[in-house]
């Protein structure tokens, strides 16, 4: 199967599943059920496969529980970072679910045990949570047991029915294009902005080659407001051939999709010792301090969003902050997102974060951050993007890459507005968009309407306006018009019409003649 059929297939069954519990389901809350399945279904074969050592003699389901013995057991979970027992198994489950009068409590208890597994090992922190969005015995299923079983058993049945051989060996990214498909159906109804959860992996993919252009190696990965994971995965996509040493990170505010991050983790084969993410606020309660600094940080942070700015006096003393002398508007952290990402940058890395365009040409506070900003040479590449990439909001944003070792001090400046796909309801980027976009990233070279390296001079004289508007020209899409021909073709023309009217003028004097003399 191809990518395209692949994830047409997907599509199509996601669909059908939806259409087999709705009415019951909120949208946006089935998007949990499904991708809790999908991720049920992962780490039920993948344990089975890791049991079964390659070893076609050995069927893990077809064992009993009571074969297992507590060596076993223990170094599974010093391995894996959980443990399945043969009868807690997706497939086994999902064989009897139309029958199993008590299935929505046989999966709330497989859960459980699955989290509870990890109690007193290394990965307990990693495990523990991930399946606190799949509430089976929700009121949102349904007001029966029954009905409760016969939606759950419809998604299982569903999830089950996905033909992709094994996920490792697809294609796609299963669970990102699940996400991202979901998303798009539900985000806008459900009255929720897709882009605050997920980046989109056209997007991501851009974002993970800024941020790794030409390191051979990294130490560690980083997001501080990682979402659903899907930047730092399009990184380990990146980076296949290549080292990273200590493994993944990030820190994420919402909950549930904190759990969907550490999800979608071990779905691409990141094992618990591998990752770290972390709940919290990144702005007040930052994470990883004792960690940085990170070679590549890849963000997508919230768009100017409250923060607690100046009410904490505290703040302009942060490590991360104090450099600019100013915190970020209370009613607009972006720039606290930005200078948070360059305080956790090696000197050797780059970060790659996707900003509101405002801050770039705004006043007062986020003015004096640009400036600190510029004036220490820390802005590499200013690129502008297409309108509406991104679920939920039809903002044309930008990406800022920053660095801490730009061998000159001129500032790029990337006009990508132009460069898009329009596809259903949002625009996408292409590989080859991207191509052309990290071509000249890389080049540094000037194209007309397309980049600019501009030296710092420049645009300090310009009240360090950032906007990529004010250095590439825009293309003069307007006709060009020769005035000299055209008021030479006005005056055929008007020459013309008078001959006609002369001629119509004589024909209607004689018609009018003929009529007085008869």
């Amino acid at each position: 199967m191809t990518s395209i059929q692949q994830r047409a297939a997907l599509q199509s069954q996601i669909w059908k599943i939806a259409n087999d519990v709705r009415g019951a389901v909120d949208g946006w809350d089935f998007k949990q059920y499904v991708l809790g399945t999908l991720f049920y279904r992962f780490i039920s074969e993948n344990f089975a496969a890791y049991i079964e050592g390659g070893d076609d003699s050995i069927r893990y389901a077809e064992l009993a529980d009571s074969v297992i013995t507590p060596d076993i057991k223990d170094d599974a979970i010093k391995t894996k970072g959980y443990f399945i027992y043969p009868s807690q198994l997706f497939a086994t489950v999902a064989a009897s679910a139309n029958t199993n009068e008590s299935l929505n409590t046989d999966l709330a208890n497989i859960f459980s045990a699955i989290e509870s597994s990890a109690n007193g090992y290394p990965s307990e922190r990693d495990i523990k949570g991930l399946f606190a969005d799949f509430d089976t015995t929700s009121n949102r299923l349904g007001n029966t047991v029954r009905d409760k079983n016969i939606r759950l058993a419809a998604v299982l049945k569903g999830v089950a029915e996905l033909n992709f051989a094994d996920f490792a060996g697809s294609s796609i990214d299963l669970f990102g294009d699940a996400y991202e498909f979901l998303i798009s159906n539900y985000a806008a109804n459900a009255g929720k902005s897709g882009g605050e959860f997920f980046t989109p992996q056209h997007v991501s993919k851009l974002i993970a080659q800024l941020a790794m252009h030409k390191q051979t190696s990294v130490n560690k990965i980083y997001d501080p407001a990682c979402g659903s994971g899907s930047l730092l995965l399009q990184a380990k996509k990146h980076f296949d051939a290549h080292i990273i040493e200590e493994g993944f990170f990030g820190q994420e505010i919402n909950h549930t999709t904190y759990n969907l991050a550490r999800m979608n983790m071990f779905l691409h084969n990141i094992n618990y010792d591998k990752f770290n993410v972390q709940l919290g606020n990144t702005l007040i309660d930052p994470h990883f301090g004792d960690d940085k600094p990170f070679d590549a940080i890849v963000s997508n942070p919230p768009y100017s969003v409250k923060w607690i700015g100046s009410d904490d006096p505290t703040l302009i003393n942060d490590e991360r902050f104090a450099p600019a002398g100013v915190l970020a508007p209370k009613s607009k952290a972006d720039f606290a997102f930005v200078l948070h990402a360059l305080s956790y940058l090696s000197s050797k890395g780059r970060a790659a974060i996707v900003c509101f365009p405002g801050i770039f040409y705004r006043g007062g506070a986020e003015q004096k951050i640009r400036q600190y900003l510029v004036d220490n040479n820390y802005v590499e590449t200013v690129i502008s993007l297409a309108p509406n990439l991104f679920y939920g909001t039809t903002i044309a944003v930008t990406i800022l890459v920053l660095s801490k070792h730009k061998l000159d001090t001129t500032t790029q400046f990337i006009d990508a507005s132009g460069l898009f796909k329009k596809e259903t309801n949002n625009n996408v980027l292409l590989d080859s968009h991207i191509e052309q976009i990290m071509a000249v990233f890389d080049s540094k070279a000037n194209v007309d309407h397309f980049a600019q390296s501009v030296l710092f001079e420049k645009v300090a004289t310009n009240d360090y306006n950032l906007s990529v508007s004010s250095y590439v020209e825009a293309k003069d899409n307007r006709e060009v018009v020769n005035i000299a021909q055209l008021n030479a073709e006005l005056k055929t023309t008007v020459a013309k019409i008078d001959k006609l009217r002369t001629e119509i003028d004589a024909i209607v004097a004689e018609i009018e003649g003929e009529g007085l003399e008869a």
